[in-house]
């Protein structure tokens, strides 16, 4: 059988890390299926989606220069389907289902923007809506710092 970026083949898991799990393939070979390609929803702990023993089926994304073999099992599948989502940029109004605005849209400090409800919200969707809003306020507190930061040196050495 020839091993190459790409192909699918069926293996048996053998061990499990807190980064991934070793499969076992045909031929004695083995590869590791990365934590973050167990899965399309977040993975926070191998053991709750695999076991040792278990039968997989896996997509080969990548072999190294060590001939290390890297794999999938979420690339296996099409990812599911998702809504599509409504995004909002700062100043917009947002919307909700039936295209008129959220009845409470009060004026908030500039930089936090609601996002509208979807159904249903999942905790990884909610994870996600967190972690995009909480890079978007450092990014900007930076940018203050940065930009009040040159006006307090005022050339002094």
């Amino acid at each position: 059988m020839e091993f190459g970026v790409g192909a699918v083949v069926d293996g048996k898991v053998t061990g499990i890390t807190k980064f991934g799990a070793f499969v076992a393939l045909p031929e004695g070979k083995s590869g590791l299926v990365h934590i973050s390609e167990i899965a399309y929803s977040y993975v926070n702990e191998v053991s709750d989606h695999l076991h040792e023993g278990q039968e997989v089926k896996v997509k080969i994304i990548g072999i190294d220069q060590a001939n290390r073999i890297n794999l999938s099992i979420k690339q296996v599948e099409p990812p599911p389907q998702r809504a599509p989502r409504q995004q909002g940029g700062g100043g917009q109004q947002r919307f909700n289902g039936g295209g008129r605005p959220h009845q409470n849209s009060a004026p908030r400090p500039m930089g936090f923007v609601r996002q509208a409800p979807k159904e249903p919200t999942d905790f990884e969707d909610r994870l996600k809506q967190f972690m995009q809003s909480s890079d978007s306020k450092l990014s900007e507190l930076r940018y203050i710092e940065k930009k009040s930061g040159n006006r307090r040196g005022g050339g002094r050495r």
